[in-house]
């Protein structure tokens, strides 16, 4: 049975519809990511899964309890980051460790949980003195202090620098490692790309895809993009007629080709035929965010009320 489960959800803000017939599970192990732009209504869709917001229709299930009629339940499975989580500036990161573990009956014991997320030197610092990463890397402990089963981190890597990013990175795969089930919202198609093993691709309310990123990129119709400089111009015509080309286009001298893996060695072999000498050649595959772009790019109806929802494996 999955450990999350989504039925029908629709919820409302007056006449605007955040949500409207969303339908998605979560396996249990799952790294599960929620994707979308801003106003898409994925922060809505988990905040019901959580119990903050009463859903107008749908059927919403966390190992098996209901998050609003048995909200005390769900709390005991549910670990939540939020998008914008704050504490008092004078709280050190010991005081927010006890005072948090106090709201449990059984919590995790938090002296292994931060000797593991690499902050124990800043028990003694104040909430106010933490850098972006040491902040994140509190917010993940307090989460998973009372033992969840599912982790819900929120734009976790926001704002974080590269190095900072990673490393929060690899604390969810080991969140994950040790068995908790993690819903991960994120505008980071990279981030998704790298941790998630299903996405769920929220657009105007619905879901427009879902899948494994390996399937969404494959559904796309550029896997595959090429650039080079030649040393002469290449005919229009002969790039045109090469198999699998979706777009060609030219940045000043440099030649970019969106395309599959046949399109590859064919300009490869156009190259040769024609004894061009090329600069800066760069094969590169296509990556999740330009699935995102494809599929989030169309008009119309929301996704999941025209019942075009696509989920790929």
């Amino acid at each position: 049975m999955p450990i999350v489960e989504v039925q029908g959800l629709r919820k409302t803000y007056g006449a605007t519809t955040a949500v409207d017939d969303v339908s998605f599970t979560v396996a249990e192990g799952e790294v599960f990511g929620i994707l979308g732009p801003n106003g898409a209504g994925k922060t809505t869709a988990v905040e019901c899964v959580e119990g903050l917001r009463v859903p107008d229709a749908g059927r919403i299930r966390v190992a098996g309890f209901d998050p609003v009629r048995e909200h005390d339940e769900v709390a005991k499975v549910l670990g939540v980051q939020l998008q914008e989580s704050e504490l008092q500036a004078k709280l050190t990161v010991r005081e927010a460790l006890e005072m948090y573990s106090a709201f449990y009956a059984d919590p995790a014991d938090w002296r292994p949980l931060v000797e593991r997320l690499g902050i124990a030197e800043q028990l003694g610092q104040r909430f106010g003195e933490l850098s972006g990463g040491q902040e994140q890397r509190l917010f993940i402990a307090l989460s998973l202090l009372g033992n969840p089963r599912v982790a819900v981190f929120d734009e976790l890597t926001a704002a974080l620098d590269p190095r900072a990013r990673r490393e929060t990175w690899q604390l969810i795969r080991d969140v994950n490692t040790s068995g908790v089930t993690v819903l991960l919202v994120t505008h980071s198609m990279e981030e998704a790309q790298h941790l998630c093993d299903r996405v769920a691709v929220f657009d105007r309310g619905g879901i427009a895809a879902l899948g494994t990123p390996d399937a969404l990129i494959r559904g796309s119709d550029n896997p595959v993009v090429i650039s080079f400089q030649p040393s002469q111009p290449l005919p229009e015509a002969v790039l045109e007629s090469l198999p699998g080309v979706v777009s060609i286009e030219h940045e000043g001298a440099k030649v970019v080709i969106e395309g599959d893996d046949d399109t590859v060695g064919a300009v490869t072999s156009v190259i040769a035929r024609e004894g061009i000498t090329v600069h800066e050649l760069r094969i590169v595959d296509a990556t999740l965010d330009d699935a995102f772009l494809r599929i989030t790019a169309g008009a119309g109806a929301r996704p999941g009320r025209s019942g075009t929802t696509r989920e790929e494996s």
